[in-house]
Order: structure tokens, then C-alpha cells, then sequence
């Protein structure tokens, strides 16, 4: 059984492989937090080249929602291979996922709801 800071570590791991392969580019910075039965994950510096150039070359708005269109349909595909990967490193089914990126800071929050907190040992004191 895995201490809770190795299942955020393997949560990080997973989540940042997956950004790479299917986005195109890992993020620069991710932590994930378990919190009873939520699982939040932060990346950050998540942006390719082309978006940001896209964000800032179209009215803020508009490039604004081009993008996160676009980011919420390519995760709204992959949710079943998100979902499982997420069940296979906790152990609990996935109830729900939101989502969201910022395209002022280049930001992403993912927020995974559980069926239950996941099981956990506490990590070996010295």
C-alpha cells in the first residue's frame, strides 16, 4: 500500500506523461493535493508556443475562448483515459471531473471527485 505523498507523486507523474503525449507539451510545474475523497491536481506553464501567440494575437476574449474550446474538447475526449489512470493510482472510481486553464497565466486546475478517500499507509517515521 502507497503512503498518500506517493500516490500525489504517481498522480503527478501520470498526469504530467499524459499532457505530454496528448497536448503536445508537459506542464512546467504540477502538484497534486488529496484531500479526503478530492483529488486536485495544479500544472503550471501548460501553454504551447502557439496558443499563447494565438491568445495575444486575437481581442482578448475571443482568443480566450478559442482556446479553452478547443483544451476542454481534447480533455472531454481523453476523460476515459484520465479517469482510469486517476482509479488505477488510487484505487477508487472516479465520480466526477472539472476542469479549467487560465490563458492569462498559463494555469490548469483539474479536480477529481472520488467515490471514497482512498486507502493509504502513514509513511515510516525514522
Amino acid at each position: 500500500m502507497k503512503t498518500q505523498g506517493e500516490i500525489e507523486a504517481a498522480i503527478c507523474e501520470a498526469v504530467s506523461r499524459f499532457e505530454q503525449d496528448y497536448m503536445g507539451r508537459g506542464p512546467k510545474d504540477i502538484r497534486a493535493h488529496l484531500l479526503g475523497d478530492l483529488l486536485v491536481v495544479r500544472l503550471r506553464g501548460v501553454l504551447t508556443a502557439a496558443e499563447q501567440h494565438l491568445v495575444k494575437s486575437l481581442p482578448a476574449e475571443k482568443g480566450r475562448d478559442l482556446l479553452k474550446q478547443v483544451r476542454t474538447h481534447l480533455i472531454e475526449t481523453a476523460r476515459p483515459v484520465i479517469e482510469a489512470m486517476v482509479e488505477k493510482i488510487t484505487g477508487v472510481k472516479v465520480v466526477t471531473m472539472h476542469h479549467d486553464i487560465s490563458t492569462r497565466t498559463g494555469e490548469k486546475v483539474v479536480l477529481f471527485t472520488l467515490a471514497r478517500s482512498p486507502d493509504f499507509r502513514e509513511p515510516k517515521t525514522k
